[in-house]
């Protein structure tokens, strides 16, 4: 807005308080002189006390004086609209000249660039699963929750700083069948931008005496997933097994496997229950 105006407020608020404080020291030197006096009975208390009086008003004008600078001053400042925070902003959209009103207002958007929030989503199955291995054992969750989520991009690259979680949505989201989970990333080159697609990754975690079998390990049939192990007698054995989840080329397995047994990984197309084995 236009300054001229709430400018010379703040000049007249400014010579105002000049003129009242130039009041004041002539009442406080007017005091000192009268105070002695009096006391010597060289003057009247009734001189004495038009002093005191007089020095209390002008300090009360003194300070009226300042409150209505200070007025003037935070009028002034409405002229130039200061984003709350600091970021980017979008395109203007209001011109130069344009009255403003309630109901159209909006000037632009800024989108704040570090620390930068990452929103994902577990579903309800997800979220079910994870608390059921935390239960049994099957993931430890770090003390005080201190996950750490690496940002992934869009060309794969893995995003240079990390985030921790900040929120998780207390509420399921009937909608989404999701709960919404948001990381706080710093942000401080501003290569992640306001809206932008990414992925991430939340580490932290620890999966005491896991299993990782190759993906291409484990194949699917009608009655749910299965693996080919290596039995004692080194024949062929179909193994029904529960997997969770996937790491980098590998599966989790939950149940169906014990340690030291063996999967075949390459070669099942021809295998068959109690067919013999050739191990290369």
């Amino acid at each position: 807005m236009d300054e001229k105006p709430f400018q010379t407020q703040v000049d007249a608020a400014q010579a105002a308080l000049k003129s009242r404080e130039a009041a004041l020291e002539n009442a406080r030197l007017n005091l000192a002189r009268v105070k002695p006096l009096a006391e010597q009975n060289a003057l009247s208390q009734k001189d004495l006390d038009d002093a005191n009086s007089a020095f209390s008003t002008n300090e009360a004008s003194v300070e009226e004086a300042k409150a209505q600078l200070a007025t003037a001053m935070l009028n002034l400042s409405y002229c130039t609209i200061t984003s709350p925070i600091d970021g980017i902003t979008s395109a203007a959209l209001q011109q130069d000249g344009t009255y403003l009103n309630v109901m159209d207002s909006k000037l632009t958007t800024v989108s704040a660039i570090t620390p930068m929030w990452v929103n994902f989503s577990l579903s309800d199955n997800q979220m079910q699963m994870i608390q059921e291995q935390i239960k049994k054992g099957q993931l430890l969750i770090p003390k005080n929750s201190e996950l750490v989520v690496k940002v992934i991009e869009s060309t794969g690259n893995v995003f240079p700083y990390s985030g921790k979680i900040t929120f998780t949505e207390p509420y399921f989201n009937a909608k989404t069948g999701t709960f919404l989970i948001r990381a706080s990333v710093e942000n401080p080159d501003g290569l992640l931008k306001a809206n932008q697609y990414v992925r991430c990754r939340v580490e932290g975690a620890i999966r005491p005496k896991s299993i990782l079998v190759p993906q291409r390990a484990i194949q699917q049939s009608a009655k749910g997933q299965f693996v080919w192990v290596v039995n004692k007698e080194h024949l062929a054995e179909m193994r029904p097994i529960v997997v969770g989840d996937w790491h980098e080329e590998n599966w989790f397995v939950l149940e169906g496997l014990q340690p030291g047994e063996q999967v075949i990984t390459d070669g099942t197309m021809k295998l068959y229950p109690g067919s013999p084995l050739n191990i290369t």
